[in-house]
């Protein structure tokens, strides 16, 4: 949607659904993890106000939650609690189903007619040549006909299933190098009431995974939604995976690191059953390294999808879209190489993500064929000596959120100071229980 938004500032978008898209903020089946925790990052939302200002506005009118950073998080890492330091950043918390339909409601209201929605349409191939496509062939589901749509630039934004690097080898293209990380995470997710009392400002739970420890990682979060529920996300490795089973649920929660999250869903009243998902691998196409056709830009997660639990998916599309305006208006609508300059661009934000991600995963067993590179073993020791200064230092834990965010990349973590005050550590001392305040205890009965 913000594509298409940015492309209908210069162009007629014709955007294909193969879902019909619901009149409110309903589920639908191509909403990805729609049922799995979701956070946009600021370096995210920053993005989409920047394409559609007033959105924070909007969000914020339907009972969405803007999370100060680090004040509004309790976390434990690997290397022990964070402290609640003062706001540095922000992270917006709601359903998937509502800021898909705020953001779809925008775009379309604001495009007019330069958008045009084919919905319970799919498209089953590119057309054109190595060289250029010009194209795509669409089937439309209600009836099974087939149709040849041209257009000037074709780009893909269908997600984890995107079938580019097979249309690519009809062809006559050779598929990009793919680099795949997947710690054979799995996703168990319940909605809950959360209790009455419930602060305004209630903080994100995170119970994070440590990937060098004995055995599985197992991890858990809760986010909260609109309405004065808790979306509680419960996650393991291989050998240590949640199940669908609800009765499991609260046990797999008391199992974790500390047991705070199964002491805060037992305050709780279950809304939903547990949904479950296996699609969480990391996996990357370097389209940016590859000889692709003109007029083709892939996006989003069909370019790099990544482990949900380190919530950059949205961020990193909403802030390629931005790349795609300043691309556009850097060299003008019909440039030579316009989608090769843009898919270029695109890769510095991929990176930083996929840095964040693969960096961890790669250490669970199994999560590729030959394990962790040197490296990858030297940035992971980087990053361990940075969050552990973090449990006890302010600038530290704000450098990290700086890059955790997407504000800014990984050479933020490089500057002088940073790597100064890593090599001292932590200037507090550690934290032996979760850092609540007495007001969240007494909410929760803690």
């Amino acid at each position: 949607m913000l594509t298409a938004r940015v492309l209908s500032e210069v162009t007629d978008v014709l955007l294909i659904e193969r879902d019909v898209l619901p009149e409110g903020p309903e589920s639908r089946t191509g909403l990805p993890q729609a049922r799995h925790t979701h956070l946009l990052w600021s370096g995210g939302a920053d993005a989409i106000e920047g394409l559609l200002p007033g959105t924070a506005k909007e969000l914020d009118a339907v009972d969405a939650h803007r999370i100060p950073l680090t004040t509004g998080m309790v976390a434990l890492s690997p290397q022990g609690w964070y402290r609640r330091w003062a706001e540095s950043h922000y992270a917006i918390t709601c359903s998937r189903d509502l800021l898909d339909w705020v953001i779809r409601q925008r775009v379309l209201r604001e495009a007019g007619n330069r958008i045009t929605v084919m919905e319970r349409t799919s498209v089953v191939g590119l057309t054109g040549t190595s060289a250029m496509v010009t194209g795509v062939t669409i089937r439309r589901e209600d009836t099974g006909e087939e149709d040849t749509l041209l257009a000037d630039l074709v780009v893909d934004a269908s997600g984890r299933a995107s079938r580019t690097p097979q249309w690519l080898a009809t062809l006559g293209v050779q598929a990009p190098a793919v680099r795949e990380v997947d710690s054979g995470l799995v996703y168990a997710s319940r909605l809950y009431q959360a209790p009455d009392e419930l602060p305004a400002d209630w903080p994100i739970i995170n119970v994070q995974a440590n990937p060098r420890g004995d055995g599985p990682g197992q991890g858990g979060v809760i986010t909260l939604l609109e309405g004065g529920r808790w979306l509680v996300t419960l996650h393991g490795t291989r050998g240590g995976q949640p199940t669908k089973d609800a009765d499991d649920f609260p046990r797999f929660a008391r199992k974790l690191r500390h047991p705070i999250i199964a002491e805060l869903i037992n305050k709780a009243t279950p809304l939903s059953p547990v949904s479950v998902t296996h699609m969480t691998a990391n996996r990357r196409h370097f389209y940016e390294k590859a000889t692709l056709p003109d007029n083709l830009l892939v996006i989003g997660d069909a370019l790099a999808s990544y482990n949900p639990t380190y919530g950059h998916g949205m961020s990193v599309a909403a802030q390629g879209a931005v790349i795609l305006r300043e691309t556009i208006q850097g060299y003008g609508w019909g440039s030579p190489d316009l989608a090769r300059r843009v898919q270029k661009a695109i890769a510095k934000p991929v990176s930083t993500a996929w840095t964040f991600a693969t960096g961890t995963d790669v250490f669970y067993a199994g999560a590729t064929d030959t394990g962790p590179t040197v490296g990858e073993r030297l940035a992971a020791a980087f990053v361990d000596r940075l969050s552990y200064t973090a449990t006890g230092s302010g600038p530290i834990a704000r450098a990290l959120t700086d890059v955790m965010t997407l504000r800014l990349g990984p050479a933020r973590l490089a500057r002088l100071g940073v790597l100064t005050r890593a090599v001292v550590g932590p200037v507090k001392p550690a934290l032996g229980e979760p850092p609540l305040t007495s007001e969240e205890r007494a909410a929760v009965g803690l």
